[in-house]
């Protein structure tokens, strides 16, 4: 179980640097459009920190894509 939670969390962390990275986004351009900082930022993209689902819609909000996107396999 706790192998499958790790993957999950580099998952999210690898899709949310893809997309930012599509959108043409820094971390700090990131933080600015979700005011979640942006050494958060980097450990939710490192798959370090486990995400809320308010942070989830946050960031998909800022993003302007479906959350779903983030945790796609």
């Amino acid at each position: 179980m706790a192998a499958n939670h790790h993957q999950i969390l580099k998952t999210f962390g690898a899709n949310l640097r893809q997309l930012r990275n599509e959108k043409g986004l820094s971390q700090r351009d990131l933080y600015a459009l979700c005011n979640i900082d942006n050494a958060e930022i980097s450990r939710m993209e490192n798959g370090e920190v486990n995400v809320t689902l308010n942070t989830l819609a946050q960031l998909a909000e800022a993003l302007d894509i479906p959350a779903y996107l983030l945790l796609r396999q």
